[in-house]
């Protein structure tokens, strides 16, 4: 099962046990945050596409940790005017591990029911 979220103005694709990189949000290492903005909801048998949102289902994930972006360059110049300015930019940034999806019936995607962890019967 994967969702599509709205966060910090971008969408990000997410399954269970996923660590994305997303714009800041506050807590500190460890805490649970829940993305309700679900746009999208796929698993096996059902699709759930919002108009805009999937109505009940909701994204559970834990902060991995705060971090900081590369530093971004923005340079302007000015040509023969001897003038010119550099300023430089880290964005902050919040690394997120997705913990649990839930979706609008009650059916949760969790670490052991992705199919890579599936062991083959033999």
């Amino acid at each position: 099962m994967f969702a599509v979220i709205k966060t910090g103005g971008k969408q990000y694709k997410v399954a269970a046990d996923d660590k994305i990189t997303v714009m800041l949000l506050q807590g500190e290492a460890g805490a649970q945050v829940t993305f309700s903005e679900v746009l999208a909801l796929f698993d096996g048998e059902a699709h759930h596409v919002g108009a805009p949102l999937v109505a009940g289902a909701t994204v559970t994930a834990e902060i991995v940790e705060q971090a900081r972006g590369p530093k971004v360059y923005a340079f302007k110049k000015r040509r023969r005017k001897n003038s010119k300015r550099k300023r430089g930019h880290k964005q902050d940034l919040t690394i997120v591990r997705i913990v649990d999806i839930v979706g609008a019936d009650g059916k949760r995607a969790s670490k052991s029911e992705t199919p890579a962890a599936e062991a083959p019967a033999a």
